[in-house]
């Protein structure tokens, strides 16, 4: 058996199959995505979504601190979600105006690699978690599977200090449904189309905290 042979005879059939496929891109490739992605949006947890925003105004209102994490598209989420809530929810800007104590976990390339490369990846969120979490402090995990092992391990840590923990997921929730106290679920398979969502969801998260705050100093 040619094993080197056959792995390459199904690399260019599949690459064969998607330039078939390219013929009738773009357009009906992206109208069928975006129509995707629209019946994924009109499924989105309403309620869900509202609890969180509210559990993040209560971790506002007391002082807590917020930590976020995530892997690949989701560390991206995650980052993009810690500068909304950092900056995006108080802007405009009053002088001396509370801000969100919130921090990426994804963030600090060094302290990760020297986790991963003394321990596991799989702890890399976890152990950061031991120098910071404190009880009723807002831990928020983000994987598209639902499954990712570092963020579980966080997770399960964080809730055994009593913090208030939260899910973002796609693909059925994976292990993060049952982990987390508070979990949205968006109801797709696909990567793209989820990381979508999450990204769409921290924005609506985002801007309710800020009409909330901003009229807050108003009325």
């Amino acid at each position: 058996m040619n094993l080197d042979g056959d792995i390459k005879d199904i690399a260019d059939t599949h690459i064969n199959q998607l330039k078939d496929k390219a013929d009738s891109l773009p357009m009906e490739f992206t109208r069928d995505y975006l129509k995707k992605l629209k019946e994924i949006l009109d499924e989105l947890p309403m309620e869900n979504i509202e609890r969180v925003a509210e559990i993040l105004l209560e971790a506002y209102e007391k002082g807590k601190y917020v930590y976020i994490m995530g892997n690949g598209g989701s560390a991206a989420t995650a980052s993009h979600m810690v500068c909304d809530l950092a900056k995006g929810t108080i802007w405009p800007v009053s002088p001396g105006e509370k801000r969100f104590r919130v921090i990426g976990m994804s963030d600090n390339t060094p302290l990760m690699t020297a986790w991963t490369n003394d321990i596991d990846y799989s702890q890399v969120f976890r152990e950061q978690l031991l120098n910071l979490v404190g009880e009723g402090d807002v831990v928020i995990g983000i994987s598209g599977s639902g499954s990712s092992d570092n963020v579980i391990k966080a997770i399960e840590y964080a809730n055994s200090c009593s913090a208030t923990t939260i899910g973002f997921s796609g693909c059925g929730g994976g292990r993060l449904k049952d982990t987390a106290k508070e979990c949205i679920v968006v109801n797709s398979h696909n990567m793209e189309r989820i990381e979508d969502a999450h990204l769409i969801i921290s924005h609506i998260i985002k801007l309710y905290l800020n009409i909330k705050l901003n009229l807050r100093g108003i009325v």
